[in-house]
């Protein structure tokens, strides 16, 4: 029998939140109903080692799903996305520093036309250590992927369901959702949203993650400036890089031919072979990623294009 389809699917990730799930919970129910939306509310257990499960098991309406083990916060919203059946999809997260009332601020917002909303939280209330963290890959994000969100790290958002037909989740990928659908060219938003201390448990947020959301952040600037021409970033470079070294090499030649220079002692003749050789191995992997890109495209079964709708009159 086909599920029933929702209006609203609240999804939420848990990884040790013991003390916090049930009135999580029951905030996330009285905000809905106060919305006169149908809804579901999906947690996702990410590998938790303390009762987080065993507190969620007579909580209703609820559809929790068990990871096998830690994967994180990504793999968790991913697994919640894929398994939701709600029009409009709302992330966030599983600590309480969410208030479930802003969800509807998130779809005010939405109804000026906008397919994605993000949350700012505009008056943070972390320690300092996550707020120099955050405050930095802001700014590196801003250099990087040139999106229009204040604050990606906020997990309050709020999607329409189309905006994942295409867009599988990995890495810590969850912050830049936004990025990535406005690259395919969604409407993206942002409102002002509450945030509160953590009151129970401990953040997860450290340096190590942080060092996996530059790397992500990279290779989204990489999808956003090159996924559809590859040859243009690595070809160019290899050919600039070819032109260096073949002029470091005419010059040196000029001097031992014209200047009787010895060239026995100069490590430039070397750095010139070296930036021929260089650059057509980078004009070359350009060549071969441009190949795997097309290839990419075709075995998807879409183009690097989006439409959002078709008018025939």
């Amino acid at each position: 029998m086909q599920e029933e389809k929702k209006e609203l699917s609240i999804i939420v990730p848990l990884r040790n939140e013991e003390d916090n799930v049930k009135e999580l919970h029951k905030k996330i129910v009285d905000a809905c109903r106060k919305f006169a939306k149908s809804f579901e509310i999906i947690f996702i257990d990410d590998g938790s080692t303390d009762d987080t499960v065993k507190n969620c098991e007579n909580l209703s309406p609820l559809k929790l799903i068990i990871q096998r083990k830690w994967f994180g916060q990504t793999a968790a919203f991913d697994a919640g996305i894929k398994n939701s059946k709600g029009n409009i999809i709302i992330t966030m997260d599983g600590d309480l520093q969410n208030d479930p009332m802003d969800i509807g601020l998130l779809l005010q917002e939405m109804e000026k036309g906008y397919d994605v909303v993000s949350g700012w939280r505009h008056n943070r209330k972390d320690n300092f250590s996550k707020k120099f963290f955050s405050r930095g890959a802001n700014l590196l994000r801003k250099i990087l992927i040139q999106d229009k969100i204040h604050d990606s790290g906020c997990s309050l958002k709020a999607y329409k369901r189309e905006c994942f037909s295409d867009v599988d989740l990995f890495g810590e990928m969850h912050r830049f959702i936004p990025a990535v659908l406005e690259m395919q060219g969604y409407q993206v938003g942002e409102v002002k949203v509450s945030h509160y201390p953590r009151l129970h448990g401990v953040t997860k947020y450290n340096w190590k993650r942080a060092i996996k959301g530059f790397v992500d952040m990279v290779s989204i600037w990489f999808w956003r400036k090159y996924a559809n021409r590859p040859l243009h970033l690595f070809g160019g470079s290899g050919i600039i890089l070819s032109l260096s070294g073949m002029l470091i090499l005419i010059w040196m030649a000029i001097e031992k031919i014209f200047f009787h220079i010895s060239l026995s002692d100069k490590i430039w003749p070397l750095i010139g072979v070296f930036m021929i050789l260089v650059g057509i191995q980078l004009f070359i992997f350009g060549l071969l990623a441009d190949i795997l890109i097309k290839n990419y495209y075709k075995s998807q079964g879409h183009m690097n294009y989006s439409i959002r709708k078709i008018i025939e009159s």
